[in-house]
């Protein structure tokens, strides 16, 4: 009957001492001490069933004498233990170090405790029912014990008026009201062994209230933790280039506008123009880029395919990107291989978006070296495999941080590249869209050599040729077409009028309200469009559009206009009321094919041929490092660009002469103006070059820095020499 008791206790201490030590656990003092408490209560069990044992079928009071010798002093380390617990949990938050002096302390008098009772005589008794022991050691055990547990009553108080935790002093208190009634219960009736099955109890509930949380959860809000402050860490690092990004070419839009209302001429304000246009292109970009990824994300991004003269599209992506690399120097080369067919049919503008990602990655990262663009093919049936590569001799890119590029707001090496501009989204978008194409990204990279990027796609081999693109013009004629324009902005009314006038709109109205927009359309006015602004005080584009469909026979094609440029917003205008949907600022091609659509027309309506004589003389100037794209998007078109070579030639010379005088006579002031009107003429003409070095002159001469004037003159005049050649030669070979 006595066995009852202590074989219940054992079945729940090995339940818990499996649970405790199968389970993962954090490293600290509470699991610790719990984990020798678990240990200690074990061997108390069996101590006691045998004690049990010997005592009712053996009855050898020697065996009894041993056995307790090595039993008491369990109670005393249980003590200890359980007053080492309690002292952890009141000082681990501010006087660890307290804690320690006071645990080395204890475990040295329970040291001398547990050696006294080897020394001390038990007496042994045995009945009928079982054997006991009594005598000095177990009093003395019973003496230390309850020192033990006073010290601990004493500190679990302390607990509860710190207000540390409640649950933690649950166990101490238990083992007060419970052990008081094993020991009373075990002095009236010594042979049955109550207190290590009270212990049992004590550490069963102390099982639910040690610091012993989940590691593998731990581990796993640590990594969820960790990616979260990864991600905040990205994002507050985008934040922080967006601000630069963004303010760089707004400083420069609103600083030359200054520079415009000042100007002293024409030609003056003309230049500040294009600087404005340029610097408002690459605010263009960095806006495009967010609302890419933010398409891409949501799954809003289309692959729109068609059939495209691959040569053209890829040799003007190389165009395009010249005049950067020879900005900073660096060895530029291309080759477009002979087997690659003249028509194919995919995403060519997305894919131009990616191979222009990877050469403007390779301009910015190569301080100085080469940068070589290739594009290969493999056909094979109907499918090209095309196999274009951006190879460079840059700063290259550590191996642990290849996954981290193509990961957006990551820009690697940061510290190393803090005068580069970018927002660390272009690789992304640069994979997402590969992958959406069903293509491919590799890259080879050296760290502080270079980096090569491949893209490999397959496109299809169109049978008819595409004609060049250039030939196709798409055109917006608004002569006669009635348009209400709606803004509550009279700058943005201004704008929008501006830009319509470049297509012959000759009846524009405008009004500044939802208000006057629908009065002037009750007023019985007719309109063959409406361009609607959505945030508009008072009421919005989307409650005037509702309150116009009110009007009886209200069927005018209506387009909503907004700076809400996210993904998604053309389907909601739409799912809306409106007939389409114009993003601000406004782009000239999506202006061409959003009005053409809405006004039922087609998109391509005119045609140009380029004639023969003419697509030679450009290819001249191209092959002599002329930018003519960027000319004509100053100048228009050849004829305002051969009238203005003419004029350049007639006086160039003469502005050469006053450079050379005031250059000799140390005359740095005429000396700028000069160069500076020189850097004018070349940027309208293309002649990229030569308009830099003009500028770097121009710079330091108004520095009044004479010696670099003169150190660097030979590299002006051989570039002027080298212009004035071309230039000559282009005049007389077309009589102009």
């Amino acid at each position: 009957m006595n066995l009852i008791l202590p074989v219940f206790s054992m079945l729940i201490i090995v339940l818990l001492l499996f649970v405790f030590f199968t389970k993962d656990r954090v490293s600290s003092e509470e699991p610790k001490i719990y984990g020798f408490l678990l240990i200690l209560s074990f061997f108390n069990i069996i101590f006691n069933i045998c004690g049990i044992y010997i005592g009712y079928f053996v009855g050898i009071p020697f065996f009894l004498y041993i056995l307790n010798h090595f039993d008491l002093p369990l109670y005393l380390m249980f003590g200890s233990l359980l007053l080492l617990y309690l002292l952890y949990v009141y000082y681990k938050d501010n006087s660890i170090d307290l804690y320690i002096k006071l645990k080395k302390i204890i475990l040295f008098f329970d040291f001398l405790f547990v050696i006294t009772t080897f020394f001390l005589p038990v007496n042994i008794e045995i009945n009928e029912v079982a054997g006991y022991a009594y005598g000095l050691c177990v009093n003395f055990v019973y003496l230390i014990s309850g020192i033990y547990l006073g010290l601990c009553i004493l500190v679990a108080f302390c607990l509860l008026f710190k207000r540390v935790s409640f649950k933690k002093t649950i166990p101490i208190f238990s083992l007060i009201i419970l052990g008081g009634f094993a020991v009373l219960i075990q002095r009236l009736i010594p042979s049955l062994i109550v207190i290590p099955s009270v212990m049992v109890f004590v550490e069963l509930l102390m099982y639910f209230t040690i610091e012993n949380p989940d590691v593998k959860m731990i581990e796993q809000l640590q990594v969820a933790r960790d990616q979260a402050e990864k991600a905040n860490r990205a994002k507050t690092d985008f934040l922080s280039s967006m601000s630069h990004e963004i303010r760089t070419p707004l400083n420069a839009i609103v600083g030359f506008s200054d520079c415009i209302m000042e100007a002293d001429s024409l030609d003056e304000a003309k230049e500040n123009a294009h600087d404005i246009v340029n610097a408002s292109q690459t605010l263009l970009e960095i806006v495009n880029g967010i609302l890419d990824i933010s398409k891409i994300e949501a799954g809003k991004i289309e692959i729109v395919n068609s059939s495209y003269n691959a040569n053209e599209v890829f040799s003007e992506l190389a165009k395009l990107i010249t005049p950067k690399m020879k900005e900073k120097g660096l060895d530029f080369s291309f080759n477009i291989a002979e087997d690659l067919p003249a028509t194919l049919y995919g995403d060519y503008a997305n894919l131009k978006k990616v191979i222009t990602n990877l050469l403007s990655n390779a301009c910015k990262y190569t301080d100085r070296g080469f940068v070589h663009y290739e594009v290969n093919c493999v056909n094979s049936k109907d499918v090209c495999k095309l196999i274009i590569s951006v190879e460079d001799s840059g700063r290259g890119i550590k191996n642990e941080n290849i996954d981290k590029m193509f990961t957006k707001f990551q820009r690697l090496d940061v510290d190393r590249n803090t005068t580069i501009e970018g927002t660390g989204l272009g690789l992304a978008i640069t994979k997402q869209l590969m992958e959406l194409m069903g293509g491919r990204i590799i890259v080879h990279t050296v760290y502080g050599e270079g980096s090569k990027f491949t893209v490999v796609v397959n496109q299809k081999i169109e049978k008819v040729e595409v004609l060049n693109t250039k030939k196709v013009k798409t055109s917006l004629d608004l002569q006669d077409v009635k348009i209400l324009l709606v803004d509550d902005t009279e700058l943005n009314l201004k704008v929008a009028s501006k830009i319509l006038e470049r297509y012959n709109a000759n009846m524009v109205e405008c009004c500044d309200s939802g208000y006057n927009c629908l009065e002037k359309v009750k007023s019985g006015n007719e309109y063959d469009l409406i361009l609607l602004d959505d945030m508009m005080p008072k009421m919005s584009g989307i409650e005037t559009l509702n309150e116009l469909k009110k009007i009886p026979g209200f069927n005018i094609p209506t387009i909503a206009l907004t700076a809400n440029a996210i993904s998604g917003m053309r389907e909601k205008y739409i799912e809306d009321g409106f007939d389409d949907y114009l993003a601000k600022p406004i782009e000239k091609e999506q202006l061409i094919h959003v009005i053409n659509q809405v006004l039922g027309r087609s998109i391509t309506e005119k045609i140009e041929v380029l004639e023969t004589s003419e697509m030679d003389d450009n290819n001249y100037l191209t092959k002599n490092g002329v930018n003519l794209d960027y000319a004509l998007s100053l100048l228009g078109d050849m004829e305002m660009y051969n009238i203005t070579i003419s004029d350049f030639l007639s006086e160039v010379e003469n502005k050469w002469k006053r450079i050379n005088e005031y250059k000799n006579t140390g005359n740095m002031k005429d000396y700028s103006i000069e160069v500076h009107s020189l850097k004018s003429d070349c940027k309208y003409l293309g002649f990229m070059e030569l308009a830099d070095i003009s500028y770097k002159h121009e710079l330091k001469s108004k520095e009044n820095n004479f010696d670099y004037v003169n150190d660097n003159f030979k590299r002006l005049e051989d570039e002027y020499k080298r212009v004035l050649n071309v230039v000559k030669t282009y005049v007389k070979d077309n009589s102009l």
